[in-house]
């Protein structure tokens, strides 16, 4: 029996890892993610928590093994023995500012994203902003193909951007990959119609409607 329970403190010990986060030691168990890690080790002030579930990019953070310094989100990174981990503060108010509203017509959108984003056209393709995203968007390509006023494009390849921004904090010109993303697709949905299926489902709901007013339907529903 004693060599049982040997054996078995053996194996928790075994599962054991050792790491720092906020730079506090933490002990957490192997398969823990980095927020369950912190959570565990009552490491304090870690408020940048949202979904868990690498959707909401809340959970920013800066990691050290060695001498390798990477970012990534911690509900999707895995506690590593030795590993270093800082939580990053949320990103900053954007320094980018415009009214979809305001663009009447698509001829002059590229002149006018050049206007709001003039850093982009400055890449050094240092590939940083790739490195960074957590969800392996080729970010770089994204803002050439925007740059290049191909915004469709470049919406479709921005498409798994949770807005972590932390390729905003990568990149060397202050370009906001993330938000030249985000303008790819807000300008791309307000020129351009929506999908068939859906403008179909509106007009049957439309017509619904016309055919049975809000009141008639309350008393229909009363009469059942």
């Amino acid at each position: 029996m004693t060599t049982s329970n040997t054996t078995a403190n053996g194996d928790d010990q075994a599962q054991s890892v050792a790491l720092t986060i906020n730079g506090l030691a933490v002990n957490a168990h192997e398969g823990m993610s980095l927020v369950e890690a912190a959570w565990h080790g009552g490491v304090p002030q870690v408020t940048s928590v949202g979904c868990l579930e690498g959707v909401c990019g809340s959970c920013r953070i800066m990691l050290r093994r060695g001498k390798e310094v990477t970012v990534g989100l911690a509900c999707q990174t895995f506690v590593e023995n030795g590993v270093e981990v800082v939580f990053l503060p949320p990103a900053s108010a954007p320094l980018h500012h415009y009214e979809v509203s305001d663009f009447k017509d698509g001829w002059d959108i590229q002149a006018r994203f050049q206007d709001i984003f003039p850093e982009a056209s400055r890449c050094r393709h240092c590939h940083g902003c790739d490195n960074a995203c957590p969800k392996g968007i080729t970010v770089e390509n994204g803002v050439a193909l925007a740059a290049a006023g191909r915004f469709r494009e470049a919406g479709e390849a921005f498409f798994e951007c949770v807005m972590c921004e932390l390729c905003d904090a990568a990149c060397p010109e202050l370009i906001a990959p993330a938000h030249v993303g985000l303008f790819s697709r807000r300008v791309t949905a307000h020129f351009h119609l929506r999908p068939p299926n859906l403008i179909h489902r509106l007009e049957e709901l439309r017509k619904e409607r016309m055919e049975n007013p809000p009141k008639d339907r309350r008393k229909k529903n009363n009469e059942d």
